[in-house]
């Protein structure tokens, strides 16, 4: 049996030598729910991550991975970012600007880097889970290996 296409993020781990698992889930064309993919995975929710894409009034992006289960604070997420104010990006710029689709978003392997944040509740973790930038793909790894290579920061962001 061939293997299948890895995606942009797995040849970036790769390159990086970083250990990773990939993990194939059916993420009803994007609609999956943390704890859908969670229970479809055999793992707590809480490690399962999603990459949200922000935005400033003046356009400029920011990413934030943050446990699925979780609401991002847009304000906790402003001061990490040390701007005023951040809005969700609309969804009909984020493949354009990333080249991820929703429900496939990665903070890896984006079009452009932006700068970006993780929730500091990833810090203690052996693992988390974030998208292998395609829907129903997702890879496991250490977060701290993770923020080196992206770069990305930790702070709390959630509410």
């Amino acid at each position: 049996m061939k293997a299948a296409k890895k995606t942009n993020v797995e040849r970036i781990l790769e390159a990086a030598g970083l250990p990773y698992v990939p993990h194939a889930f059916d993420g009803r064309g994007g609609q999956a729910e943390a704890s859908e993919i969670a229970a479809q995975l055999g793992i707590p929710p809480r490690i399962v991550f999603k990459t949200l894409v922000t935005e400033t009034e003046r356009h400029e992006a920011f990413v934030f991975v943050i446990p699925a289960d979780g609401r991002l604070d847009l304000k906790k997420a402003a001061k990490a970012a040390g701007v005023k104010a951040l809005s969700m990006l609309p969804l009909a710029r984020l493949f354009p600007l990333t080249g991820y689709r929703h429900g496939g978003c990665s903070p890896l392997g984006m079009k452009r880097r932006f700068p970006t944040f993780i929730d500091a509740s990833a810090e203690a973790l052996p693992e988390l889970y974030v998208s292998a930038g395609q829907i129903g793909l997702n890879v496991s790894l250490a977060p701290k290996p993770l923020a080196a290579l992206i770069p990305a920061e930790f702070a709390p962001l959630t509410q």
